[in-house]
């Protein structure tokens, strides 16, 4: 049933599949739609302008990928409040995830009914017709009573070398003490960078875990979860306050890339982090073999350290596919001086099956699961124990 809407919505819609954009387009101009067509990030961006209603947002396009577009969109103060819809061939749960986590308003797969297409849109429209949502609102102040009050608790988990066993090091892991759906660490950070209060969050997060270190006077190696828009942003300058607030040694902070999808060029990303390799951090690719941590990240970062998943390591020792993959990372790491760290290590299997490809240092449940308090005296205490029960579940014991 055609709609009249009144007064006219501007619609940009973003394709470079013309003849299905030309098609789209007439049929939402039936429905009371002003619509300008773009074929290309570079075009879209030529024709975007602050009155533009929504945005319907291709993932694929020629120049630029939806997720940078997306992304550029809701920094720029002058758009951030436009509506953005991405559609995708391709139905990935990541993709989904990475279309929310950076602002977009929706994510339909393709090829879609458009009455559903429709039926969304005026319910994305009539929300922002009314301003920020009580439910919005509600983060927002939720948001910053966490960062006001300084409400978050630190998680650590224990990487031990693997041959000769020994404690290596930790990772770091923050949650939130709050309610509902933030509880999630991930939804909690991903809606900290929708509402830009990221950076804050990251910088109060590693203050927490830079305190317990200089407690307890830890000397080895820490690993903390990195998001490329905190390295990108001028917040992370901070970073270095903290180290020398807490007297860390750079040289034993590690910094977990995460989210690689938001990494639109490599080459330029190195380059943001080339100074502070050489103040003194290294750097870790997370989640090898999972998503968009791919063997491009690898050969364009020049990491210290890899981090292959949890899903790789898994049944490692029955899964010839996997042992290949394996095999081929140990090797070309070995050969660049890059330490391989096996995460998701639950059984006794698993620990054998990387020791033997050798891999040099592994994470997991099968050790011990990620504790409130750093004990070190806790997590030595399980790599002695290791050396006299090899087939044990650690943390059972």
């Amino acid at each position: 049933m055609q709609q009249n809407m009144s007064p006219s919505k501007y619609v940009l819609l973003v394709d470079d599949e013309k003849p299905q954009a030309r098609i789209l387009s007439m049929l939402l101009e039936t429905r009371g739609y002003d619509v300008e067509t773009a074929f290309s990030g570079v075009e879209a961006f030529k024709k975007i302008s602050p009155d533009c209603d929504i945005v319907i947002l291709d993932l694929i396009l020629p120049d630029i990928n939806g997720f940078e577009i997306c992304r550029r969109l809701k920094q720029d103060k002058e758009l951030k409040h436009i509506p953005v819809i991405i559609l995708s061939a391709y139905s990935v749960t990541e993709d989904k995830l990475k279309s929310f986590y950076l602002g977009a308003d929706d994510f339909i797969a393709k090829p879609c009914e458009h009455e559903e297409l429709f039926a969304r849109m005026d319910a994305i429209l009539r929300r922002h017709d009314g301003g920020i949502l009580p439910a919005e609102d509600k983060i927002v102040t939720e948001l910053h009573r966490i960062l006001s009050n300084r409400d978050v608790v630190s998680y650590y988990q224990p990487i031990y070398q693997l041959q000769p066993f020994e404690l290596l090091g930790f990772e770091t892991l923050t949650r939130p003490v709050t309610t509902g759906h933030m509880q999630n660490p991930e939804q909690f950070f991903k809606m900290a960078l929708q509402y830009g209060v990221y950076p804050e969050m990251e910088l109060m997060a590693w203050a927490n875990a830079f305190a317990a270190i200089a407690e307890t006077k830890f000397t080895g190696k820490v690993f903390l979860n990195c998001n490329p828009y905190f390295i990108e942003s001028v917040s992370f300058a901070r970073v270095r306050t903290l180290l020398e607030r807490f007297k860390i040694d750079p040289n034993n902070v590690i910094l977990e890339i995460t989210e690689m999808s938001a990494i639109p060029d490599f080459a330029l990303f190195y380059q943001h982090l080339k100074p502070y390799k050489e103040y003194g951090l290294s750097f870790a690719i997370d989640d090898l073999g999972r998503g968009y941590a791919s063997l491009e990240s690898l050969v364009e970062i020049h990491p210290n350290y890899v981090k292959i998943d949890g899903y790789i390591i898994r049944d490692l020792y029955r899964d010839d596919l996997k042992r290949s993959i394996v095999e081929f990372v140990v090797g070309f790491c070995k050969q660049h001086g890059i330490l391989v760290v096996a995460e998701g290590i639950e059984t006794q299997r698993d620990l054998d099956a990387a020791r033997n490809l050798g891999l040099k240092a592994g994470q997991g449940y099968y050790f011990c699961k990620p504790q409130s308090q750093l004990s070190l005296q806790n997590f030595n205490a399980l790599a002695q124990l290791a050396k006299f029960q090899p087939n044990g579940n650690l943390y059972s014991i």
